[in-house]
């Protein structure tokens, strides 16, 4: 199958390293997954350095330092010095809590090219209550350290009902912060986001607002700050060209070994993902099931097969179709060429119809949920 399809597979130009799932935050938007705290066996320095080694070779040039929080990782100045003698564009995706001006520097030393620091919101209040923790002084305080050590400042702020009417006030904290870009991320309603989607969907009005501000600002600061703003998935008519297409150009490695095509793969079912301790790079890239499942476009069902924006959108999201339809293979149903497409926006119809009268309390992102998640679905499935 690898054979057949080595034309338009492409490289691993991008790769992503979930280096822990571990994290001082508890956000209940996070797309880490659910299982959380299945993720004990955590791959070594070593297990790290031969993959950054494998990918490197097979073409890899962008490396994203994530997690959950990287910076719980005592390695991580070991990972990055290694990523920058093989020549990568690294970038650390962090909240900033487990940092500190030295630590900043040690990274300005060890190679690192470049630091993302994430908000939950323009105010302390808002902000802690989200994270689950007293951060907002500290995200502060870093954004500037990282400033002062040459780093262009990127911010990032994933945007939901609970902050989106903030937008204003969070692109003036950015302002205020000097900083170079601005990632409004939208969120993606994979993992506790999705457990949470009833409490997290901003309204049809609320994002129509936003995108007006947001558009005011991109103008207003344009030449000394950039601002991305993505209209959230389940408003759109088109999907998202995720990925780049399955297996295009992203490589995803979890905290255990895992191999993703990307870092929302594992929630789909009866697909074995490959591990990296069993399998090298190339292997897992070229020949592995997982990543040829989806790759080109010989798997697509209708309306997708024969519709002329395939090459654009590549079907939209498997995780997203799978979640909304329980088939991988179906049309996006945020496409309104989708048969689904109706079904979601009845789905959207009713939560902003019910959330302003719900009062459950949103779920966070802790170990004890997590276990509590897993257990809730065993009985399920135990029942059924």
């Amino acid at each position: 199958m690898a054979g057949s399809l080595s034309s338009i597979s492409g490289k691993p130009l991008w790769l992503l390293a979930e280096l822990t799932y571990k994290c001082p935050l508890q956000c209940p938007y996070c797309s880490n997954p659910l299982e959380i705290s299945k993720y004990s066996n955590e791959l070594t320095t070593d297990d790290w350095f031969r993959v950054l080694r494998e990918a490197r070779a097979l073409g890899a040039m962008q490396l994203g330092l994530s997690g959950g929080e990287p910076l719980v990782r005592k390695d991580l100045e070991e990972i990055i010095a290694e990523a920058h003698r093989l020549g990568y564009y690294s970038n650390l995706i962090t909240s900033g809590v487990g940092m500190d001006a030295d630590r900043v520097a040690k990274f300005k030393t060890s190679g690192l090219d470049h630091i993302q620091i994430s908000f939950q919101a323009s105010d302390k209040e808002l902000n802690d209550f989200l994270g689950g923790t007293s951060s907002f002084a500290h995200k502060l305080e870093m954004a500037r350290a990282v400033k002062d050590q040459g780093y262009p400042m990127v911010l990032n702020i994933v945007l939901h009902q609970k902050n989106i009417e903030q937008l204003e006030d969070i692109i003036k904290m950015c302002v205020e912060l000097k900083a170079d870009f601005v990632e409004l991320a939208s969120t993606q309603y994979y993992g506790w986001s999705r457990l949470n989607i009833d409490y997290l969907l901003p309204t049809r009005e609320q994002v129509t607002k936003a995108e007006s501000i947001a558009k005011r600002y991109q103008t207003e600061l344009e030449g000394k700050m950039k601002i991305l703003y993505v209209v959230p998935d389940y408003y759109e008519k088109r999907p998202k060209a995720c990925m780049n297409g399955w297996g295009s150009i992203f490589l995803t490695i979890a905290p255990d070994g895992r191999a993703l095509p990307c870092h929302a793969a594992a929630t789909l079912p009866d697909i074995e993902f490959p591990n990296v301790r069993d399998n090298s790079i190339e292997t897992i890239w070229d020949d592995s099931n997982a990543f040829n499942k989806f790759r080109g476009f010989a798997w697509m069902e209708e309306p997708c097969r024969s519709c002329p924006e395939k090459e654009k959108d590549f079907g939209g999201c498997r995780c997203q179709a799978y979640m909304m339809t329980g088939n991988a293979a179906a049309a996006d149903p945020v496409c309104d060429k989708s048969p689904h497409h109706a079904g979601l926006q009845a789905e959207v119809a009713l939560i902003e119809k019910t959330s302003a009268n719900k009062n459950e309390p949103l779920i966070f992102r802790t170990m004890k949920n997590s276990k509590k998640y897993q257990a809730d679905k065993k009985l399920n499935l135990s029942q059924n």
